[in-house]
């Protein structure tokens, strides 16, 4: 049952920073779930504050809504989320940073040979990918997503 009193749109959109047209877009998508007060309005619970910035550090981070919005599921209700809730994410979080990490470490050392694009205007193209092997291995820039050439 939600509490007599929430806070409004307004409120909500000052605590946070978010333009009232997101937070009715994060609504939209399921992110937060608020109630009407019996005026009709929308009310939000405190919590949304957190949920919502949440949001916003998920979303610099380079999670996408859809996984963002899995991730809130796991927290409680309409409870501020306990630290126990929170590290629970983080470890989601830091094998998805030690990804991106391992990403960006595998672009920045490969940035100048080839990366498996099927490109074979680069001589040295013609060493780690003759015929476009890299193609049956998938689409895309197959070493850079971490395959090797064969060798």
């Amino acid at each position: 049952m939600p509490p007599a009193h929430g806070l409004s749109i307004g409120a909500l959109s000052e605590r946070t920073g978010l333009a009232v047209s997101a937070i009715r877009y994060y609504e939209s998508q399921g992110l937060i779930a608020p109630w009407r007060n019996a005026g009709g309005q929308r009310r939000f619970h405190r919590a949304d504050i957190r949920r919502l910035s949440f949001v916003m550090i998920a979303q610099q981070m380079g999670f996408s809504l859809p996984a963002i919005r899995d991730l809130l599921a796991q927290l409680p209700g309409q409870r501020t989320p306990t630290a126990r809730d929170w590290a629970r994410i983080s470890a989601v979080f830091r094998d998805h940073l030690d990804q991106r990490i391992e990403t960006l470490q595998r672009l920045r050392d490969n940035l100048d040979g080839c990366i498996g694009c099927g490109c074979l205007s680069l001589s040295k193209c013609r060493l780690y990918n003759p015929d476009d092997r890299a193609a049956a291995k998938g689409t895309g820039p197959r070493y850079l997503m971490g395959d090797r050439p064969e060798g």
